[in-house]
């Protein structure tokens, strides 16, 4: 067994358990299991961080894949993630790496050092924690946005935003960029398709906005779910009310995967979604999965 870095963020409980405080979670993990990411595990009373050092998928993107429209235009990413996600969602687009676990003797290790080395070596100005739910292998990206900073490079955060405060407090100042999804605006829909809560993620919006990253926030459209236009309203105002209207945000079109079988969103709904965010004074509205318009 490979013997993984010991975890940030979890104190011990009763026998050998522990309590992971990495998300909002908390998940109370008996001696020999895993937290619901399914890569940080239990051994003898001591967490383990399992996604440390091994990329399940890396890759050169343009930096608008992410999506971001408006930071570094017509760069390149080193972009990475491992397995694992804190999250539940039966629409997920990238179930593969989500709820994938590590198959014994996995590949081999990749210090920080090298994904800094590779960044430099393929002339990339920034590396992006995306793919799965970067939350996850919190500490592996921490360690490579400090090598990064110290090398000129910029750090760009793919996430679900669900974080604890004491991790986030960890990890968001090494950031530079982040495009957060808002998987929907209501409790209701988060526990229903998410198996989690919007609160968190609200509060992760606030806390990157006011440190001052450049942020952008997406949407995945799902017909009779999530696009509603009172509640597109409602989310639109508090984006008004907590961070502002030029923050870009992107409604992307979903396709029917992993455990969600809904119809495909038509690009007339996200036209529609494009001219109401546009009428409530919103200065950035892109929209994704759809032709070029």
């Amino acid at each position: 067994m490979r013997q993984a870095p010991i975890a940030r963020w979890w104190r011990a409980a009763e026998g050998h358990s522990v309590v992971c405080d990495l998300c909002p979670r908390h998940c109370h993990i008996p001696d020999g299991g895993c937290g619901y990411c399914a890569v940080r595990e239990n051994r003898g009373g001591t967490l383990y961080a399992l996604a440390y050092g091994l990329p399940a998928s890396i890759a050169i993107d343009p930096i608008e894949k992410k999506p971001l429209a408006r930071f570094m235009p017509r760069t390149r990413t080193l972009s990475f993630g491992t397995f694992g996600c804190n999250l539940g969602c039966v629409f997920c687009q990238n179930d593969s790496l989500s709820r994938g676990r590590y198959p014994e003797g996995f590949a081999e290790e990749i210090p920080p050092e090298k994904i800094i080395e590779a960044a430099r070596l393929h002339q990339c100005p920034s590396i992006s924690y995306t793919y799965n739910e970067p939350t996850v292998f919190a500490e592996y990206a921490m360690d490579i946005a400090q090598l990064a900073r110290r090398n000129g490079i910029k750090n760009v955060l793919v996430s679900n935003g669900y974080i604890s405060e004491a991790a986030a407090a960890d990890l968001y100042p090494l950031i530079d960029a982040a495009n957060i999804d808002m998987k929907g605006f209501s409790e209701s829909f988060y526990h229903e398709m998410c198996a989690a809560s919007l609160q968190p993620v609200l509060d992760s919006l606030c806390r990157l906005y006011r440190l001052g990253v450049h942020l952008e926030i997406t949407t995945l459209v799902i017909p009779g779910k999530n696009d509603n236009p009172e509640e597109l309203t409602a989310w639109i105002q508090w984006v008004k009310e907590n961070l502002d209207l030029t923050v870009p945000l992107h409604f992307t079109a979903y396709h029917p995967a992993y455990l969600c079988h809904i119809p495909p969103t038509s690009p007339q709904t996200l036209y529609a979604i494009r001219d109401l965010a546009t009428g409530l004074g919103c200065q950035n509205v892109l929209l994704g999965n759809i032709a070029r318009i």
